[in-house]
């Protein structure tokens, strides 16, 4: 299993057929493996070479459940977010939203359980879509509340800019935002989620935008555009931007939050060269 922060991407003998340079995928289990259950999407993405998973929101399935099965497969959770409001009204976090301090507190302390017990060391809080002139202080202080309380748990948190086509009246639009407030909020477990689709959508330039946020940056996500797919076509090159990546000295996880054109196994032949093959269960 790749360490949790190390070196650049891993190398594979070329006998196999795999690139020299080989970054760190993690399955999203929210968006792919969905012809399994929850837990059972663990195995999935474990029987076709995925080491390590990520996730939306988990709790509909017992924590222990899914630590029993990141025990059994050597699979490590690397990423969950935290519980974001009532998704089917329209909420999309909690963090800057006037009213909702209780809310956002007792989300904090579900996902913080979540993750001791499954041993995730990475939450995303989502900020919503707020309607006062106070949203941008209130997400400041909340994201620093919940850095204060994951702290001791070894726990970072992460924020990540989202695109107004997708999430119209998001708080946090552009990777230049998110860094304010990292620097206003001033605690070393808070870190920047940058996820290629909605940033080549919200702002383009994605290598330079990278390289300048890089040392805010805890984790990376990728999907194709437009359909937010397979990364294997459309208007970015993943391959590319994977070495580029690589180049910059980035090791750490790269989360595959993209939804499948069909069944899972039939589009993963675009991770084939990173040692990801589709094996049924």
């Amino acid at each position: 299993m790749p360490p949790e922060a190390g070196p650049p991407c891993s190398s594979l003998p070329a006998a196999q057929g795999y690139l020299a340079r080989v970054p760190n995928l993690a399955a999203n289990i929210s968006t792919m493996f969905n012809e399994h259950d929850f837990a059972t999407r663990i195995d999935a993405a474990a029987a076709c070479g995925f080491s390590a998973v990520e996730c939306q929101f988990p709790y509909a399935t017992p924590a222990e459940e899914v630590a029993d099965r990141l025990r059994k497969t050597g699979v490590e959770l690397v990423l969950l977010n935290a519980p974001a409001g009532d998704l089917a009204a329209g909420d999309r976090g909690l963090g800057a939203v006037d009213g909702r301090h209780e809310e956002f507190m007792a989300s904090i302390e579900t996902a913080a359980r979540y993750a001791e017990i499954t041993g995730c060391r990475r939450i995303h809080v989502m900020a919503g879509c707020p309607v006062d002139g106070g949203a941008s202080q209130r997400f400041v202080d909340r994201i620093g509340w919940a850095a204060d309380r994951l702290a001791p748990a070894g726990i970072d948190v992460l924020i990540e800019p989202m695109n107004l086509r997708d999430v119209p009246g998001y708080l946090l639009m552009s990777t230049r935002q998110a860094e304010r407030v990292i620097d206003n909020v001033a605690r070393a477990n808070v870190k920047l989620q940058f996820d290629t689709y909605h940033l080549q959508i919200q702002e383009g330039d994605l290598v330079a935008n990278f390289l300048r946020c890089q040392e805010k940056i805890g984790h990376l996500q990728c999907s194709s555009l437009p359909g937010r797919n397979e990364p294997d076509s459309g208007e970015v090159a993943h391959q590319w931007l994977f070495e580029r990546f690589d180049d910059a000295g980035y090791g750490d996880w790269i989360g595959c939050e993209y939804r499948p054109r069909g069944a899972t196994l039939d589009g993963l032949d675009w991770a084939e060269p990173y040692g990801i093959v589709a094996r049924p269960l």
